[in-house]
């Protein structure tokens, strides 16, 4: 080319690679080491770095190492530049699990980009920190993906979505329901891309917690057709689970024919709807298959494994579903919604969207709009040859089932040129089971013409495989292919003669087999068929052919009146060819002498019993040991033939042995009626990867169980139904409906603390701790002052004026309003426009600020074992944790130890020391040791403040002594050594976090401006459910009392639980102000504290949900600035608030 100007066409090539290549990165790849990677991540320059950066992208591209160049990656995390910064992100990601404590020095970084203005970099951020998969900054990610999971934009959103199946892989059990709980608020995201993102997330973090996408299923479906395209795939899936998990199957579908119970298929739909498929396709019986319709619905239903396995043991027991499980799809809106949003998707571009799609139609849609899938299916199969294999393997399924589906669609399934061997295969199957008698006809020219004449001969047998089944599924067109079929053997055995070829034997093999299954449908009507099957014996040389004849003759030697009357010739001819004959030949005819012997004419009978003996002798001298083994088993079973007489067997019948009665029963069993074979096949759900490879691939769950939602909703209304008939309300239950959705929580819980009212009298928590058990206790118990005493209502007078002016009848319409709006997830008030300013004050829930009683003397410490007295020798030593504080450092924390002597000996020098700081010591040196210990240095602090020594404990007698401990990890004990007589028993001391903090006295005002300084990033909220004062509220056997008492008794519960477990100040209570005096939603606890080490603030919100009687749904919040700190805090908060209330000995 162009030879004038010196150019080729392989330096023209090179040239246009070159041009393309002009303005872009593909030269690093090239020699990405051509410079100095080093000083350019320490440059000034932002366009250096970059460079750099990429540089080591490209070189992690292609699988080098370049870990050494982390800790310089890491410090340009901060940097402004916007690529910078996603570079390093992208580095960060690949390297952190292996350099996990660099990894770490970043995560300050990660925090403050989650605040910046740029939604990008929020989302890097969050992405980044998803990314570092590691236990200890789990936490942190948590709060990230709540916080991300309400940002303004949709971006974020999608990335916090994204992040959760990453943050639930690291399996943390505690993290699970807050997961859950964000992935209801993303799946009621207005925009489209997050709710596909959000499915993802559903089906990675909660699969089977289908009461999330009731609350939101009407909106999913409004957002289906706008979600992309492999979310939809998601949530077409998590849609259809849900409306059969709550509703059931659709009687009018196909699966309500084949899965409820068979006496009302026999009585209301067995013939209407076969009735109705033959009316559809014009044929009489190919309309509908029952028995594959029933596998396939089962399957997906229970799994083909268990079905199978169910199926083989328990043929005789129907396992229907009851009609209960059946809904209408006419009346049902949830039916009618799903199969509506998910029509258009039915001509989506993607293929998969498609089968999804399809899938959702044909398990719930009605039969005869069923055919609606046909079309968009079939246009499929023009796309790629990938996604062409796997359209035919689902229709496949479908064309197994109901046939006349595809029946006349029939030519679009004739194959290609271009078609793959596999695909081939498919169309084959499907054209034999949609055949019908219209239709036979061209396919049969179909695969004479085209097929049969193949040169892929393995294709070919397929083909003939694929005519034996129509002719056993056609009995009208038998006969026309059993004289092709033998047309076809007489042709490929002459050419097996000439040229021996592997394909060619496969086609001939097929061939006598496929002639083999259809003489098993009626052998009499086929007699001709064996007579030349037998004639052709001598030109067929092929040993898999020939064993197939061979058998043919034994299985129907009695049939008709010709075929006997050839035994003696054939047998002969066996006999004479039974030594040149290969191994499988030689078997089978050993097994045919046997069975004509055995079913053989009187006449005859001398003629077979001589052709067994000669065969038998030259077995037993064959080279193959197979065939001499069988040789001598068939002569000991045959024995009571070969060795009598034949005047003596006719004369008189002689007595059965059991050789004879084994070999009667093994080769002259009656040959059983042609009945169905037993479906076999595997069916998994259309779509799914399962049926591709016809295995339970990783992951695969099937349908859940028809209406299983439904009975636990109903369980659980019951339940509440009558707790609530046992109380007697008769009122309306406006109030009791909930939304779980986190943010409308957050959102009414703010509105309803609205009083300002502080506390002046209160005071923190455990002021006096006496020993548990003790008579004194109880007798100041009866006379302490009040817990709560109500000193002042957070509500005007004007405003009383007012609510008492609207009347009991508006008001009530008014809170069932406001429930409704809540319920709908919207602002209560503002779907009205009538409504006004004044009576939207009237109908938020108003609430009480009151003041606290003296509490001291009802909070009982809780109190651990440190040393049993079957390890101690006698000597119990419990201790709890108090409230006082260190005089000596803020780092310690008081323990108060109780030593109980349960001995009958009394026991001396009692002392407890630190472990690691007394090893090697012996007792004579304790006292020296504690004299030096006693006082810390100004440089360095000791892990123990040392208590005093005790002398001596009396048997029966019990101490107590206060230790100072500096732990240093909230969560690792601090081990001790306990000496007593002389001897040491190792301890450890557990701590609790709880007690790593100090009461901090402010009133409510103060409170609430702290907490408005520490959002975002330092605010943290979990829930739980809290049940302590169910106990107490039945156990008042008193009828008379308020309702206002349940609301008393639920504050002293939370009250005393919170302040019996945490060193904390209360701070306030609200009580709701409301017309239903059962409800206790807007009930607020307010606790104060600050940290010992470092004094930072830490507050503490209780908010409640629910009704008096029943399990209260708590919410608690905590702020602090110290991210770690605080979110260990809320779970050993929670861990508590959950545990029932007990007695610690």
């Amino acid at each position: 080319m162009f030879p004038q100007f010196g150019a080729t066409a392989e330096t023209l090539s090179k040239a246009s690679t070159m041009v393309f290549r002009i303005g872009t990165d593909a030269h690093l790849y090239d020699d990405p080491e051509d410079a100095n990677i080093a000083p350019l991540l320490d440059s000034k320059f932002d366009s250096e770095k970059c460079e750099a950066l990429k540089r080591l992208l490209a070189l992690i591209a292609q699988g080098a190492d370049v870990s050494n160049f982390f800790p310089q990656v890491v410090k340009n995390v901060a940097s402004q530049s916007l690529e910078v910064k996603k570079l390093v992100y992208l580095y960060l990601l690949h390297y952190a699990e292996k350099r996990p404590n660099e990894a770490l020095l970043s995560i300050n970084c990660f925090q403050k980009d989650l605040g910046d203005p740029n939604p990008l970099v929020r989302a890097w951020a969050l992405r980044a920190m998803a990314g570092i998969r590691l236990l200890v900054i789990a936490p942190l990610v948590l709060v990230a993906v709540e916080k991300c999971a309400r940002d303004p934009s949709v971006y974020v959103r999608k990335c916090a979505a994204n992040a959760l199946p990453k943050l639930h892989d690291l399996r943390i059990e505690e993290t699970t329901p807050a997961l859950e709980e964000i992935v209801g608020t993303l799946l009621n995201d207005n925009s489209p891309g997050v709710v596909g993102a959000a499915a993802a997330a559903f089906i990675s973090v909660c699969p089977n917690n289908l009461s999330l996408i009731g609350r939101n299923y009407r909106r999913l479906c409004e957002a289906l057709p706008d979600v992309e395209e492999w979310g939809q795939i998601l949530l077409i899936e998590i849609l259809l689970r849900f409306v059969i998990a709550k509703h059931g199957l659709v009687q009018e579908s196909i699966m309500f024919h084949s899965c409820c119970t068979e006496s009302y298929q026999s009585e209301k739909d067995g013939s209407d709807i076969n009735s109705a498929f033959e009316e559809d396709n014009g044929d009489t019986g190919r309309g509908f298959m029952p028995e594959l319709a029933n596998m396939v619905s089962r399957c997906y239903i229970e799994g083909p494994d268990e079905y199978l396995s169910r199926s083989s043991y328990m043929k005789e027991v129907s396992s229907g579903l009851d009609r209960s499980c059946f809904v209408s799809g006419r009346s049902n809106d949830d039916v009618k919604m799903l199969l509506q949003c998910t029509t258009p998707l039915l001509w989506s571009h993607n293929s998969a969207v498609v089968l999804a799609a399809a899938g959702v139609h044909w398990i719930m849609g009605p039969r005869e709009d069923v055919k609606r899938i046909v079309k968009p299916l079939l246009f499929l199969l023009r796309s790629s040859h990938a996604s062409k294999y796997v359209v035919l393997c689902n229709i496949q399924v479908f064309a197994k089932a109901m046939p006349s589906l595809f029946a006349p669609y029939f030519e679009d399934f004739f194959i290609r040129s271009s078609d793959s061997y596999q695909t081939r295969a498919l169309k084959l199957e499907i054209l034999s089971f949609i055949a019908t008698d219209s239709s036979i006809s061209s396919i049969f020219q179909e695969f004479q013409r085209d097929y049969i004449r193949d040169p892929d001969r393995r294709f070919a047998a397929d083909a003939v495989a694929a005519i034996g089944l129509c002719a056993q599924r056609l009995p009208k067109v038998a006969n026309i292919c059993v004289e092709g079929l033998l047309a076809l053997t007489i042709e490929e055995s002459l050419i097996g003669d000439i040229v021996c070829m592997d394909g060619e034997i496969n086609i001939l093999i097929q061939a006598i087999l496929s002639i083999e299954a259809i003489l098993k449908q009626d052998p009499l009507a086929y007699e001709k068929v064996i007579i030349q099957l037998v004639r052709s014996l001598d030109s067929i040389k092929v040993p898999a052919a020939r064993v197939i004849i061979i058998w043919i003759i034994g299985e129907y030697n009695s049939i008709g009146e010709i075929v006997p009357r050839m035994l003696k010739t054939v047998l002969s001819y066996l006999a004479l060819c039974f030594t040149s004959e290969a191994q499988e030949t030689k078997l089978q005819i050993l097994n045919t002498a046997v069975k004509v012997l055995l079913c053989a004419r009187r006449e005859d009978l001398w003629t077979f019993k001589s052709v067994l003996s000669y065969v038998l002798e030259l077995a037993k001298c064959d080279l193959n040991y197979d065939v001499r083994d069988r040789a001598h088993i068939l002569k000991e079973l045959m024995s009571c033939y070969l060795g009598k007489d034949l005047e003596g067997e006719t004369n008189s019948l002689p007595q059965k042995d059991i050789p004879q009665m084994l070999a009667e029963c093994i080769f002259r069993g009656q040959r059983k009626s042609i009945s169905p074979e037993p479906i076999n096949f595997r069916f998994y759900l259309p779509g799914s990867l399962s049926q591709i490879v016809l295995h339970a691939a990783p992951g695969y769950e099937p349908l859940p169980k028809p209406c299983s939602l439904l009975c636990n909703d109903l369980h659980q209304h019951l339940n509440v139904v009558q707790r609530r008939e046992g109380s007697g309300e008769g009122t309306t239950n406006s109030d009791s409906y909930e939304t779980d959705d986190p943010d409308t929580l957050s959102q009414s819980a703010n509105e309803e603390s609205t009083s300002g009212y502080s506390s002046q009298n209160s005071i923190s928590g455990s002021g006096g701790c006496d020993e548990p058990g003790s008579e004194s206790e109880d007798e100041d118990k009866d006379n302490a002052d009040p817990l709560i005493q109500l000193s002042d209502v957070g509500i005007s007078n004007k405003k009383e004026k007012e609510v008492s002016q609207l009347g009991s009848d508006s008001m009530e319409e008014l809170m069932s309003k406001r429930t409704l709006e809540s319920w709908l997830d919207e602002q209560p008030g503002l779907s009205d426009p009538n409504l006004s300013k004044q009576n939207q004050n009237q109908a938020r829930r108003p609430s009480a600020n009151i003041s606290i009683g003296d509490i001291g003397g009802r909070v009982k410490p809780k109190i651990y074992a440190l040393l049993d007295p079957t390890n101690g020798n006698g000597l119990r030593v419990h201790y709890s944790f108090s409230s006082e504080t260190s005089s000596m450092s803020p780092q310690f924390v008081c323990v108060e130890l109780i030593f109980e002597n349960c001995s009958t000996e009394s026991m001396s020098n009692v002392l407890l020391v630190d472990e690691e700081s007394n090893k090697g010591l012996d007792s004579a040196d304790q006292s020296l040791v504690m004299g030096e210990s006693s006082m810390p240095s100004q440089n360095d602090v000791p892990d123990l403040v040392y208590m005093e020594e005790i002398a001596s404990i009396e048997p029966g007698q019990s101490t107590k002594s206060i230790l100072q401990v500096r732990f240093h990890h909230h969560l690792l004990p601090v081990k001790l050594t306990l000496w007593c007589n002389g001897k040491k028993y190792p301890v450890k001391l557990w701590p609790d976090i709880g007690y790593f903090i100090k009461p901090l006295p402010m009133d409510v005002e103060v409170f609430e401006n702290e907490e408005s300084h520490l959002p975002g990033m330092f605010e943290y909220e979990r829930r739980c459910i809290f049940t302590d004062h169910i106990k107490e509220i039945n156990s008042d056997k008193d009828g008379s009392s308020l309702t206002k008492d349940k609301f008393l008794l639920i504050c002293k519960s939370l009250a005393v639980k919170m302040l019996g477990n945490a060193n904390l100040f209360l701070v306030s209570v609200d009580l709701p102000v409301a017309s239903n005096l059962d409800d206790a939603s807007g009930l607020h606890l307010r606790f104060s504290s600050e940290i010992l080490s470092n004094s930072i603030p830490c507050l503490i919100t209780i908010m409640v949900e629910g009704n008096c009687s029943e399990p209260l749904n708590v919410t608690v919040k905590v702020n602090c600035e110290e991210t770690v700190f605080g979110l260990n805090l809320l779970n050993r908060i929670v861990n508590f608030l959950v545990e029932p209330s007990i007695t610690h000995l």
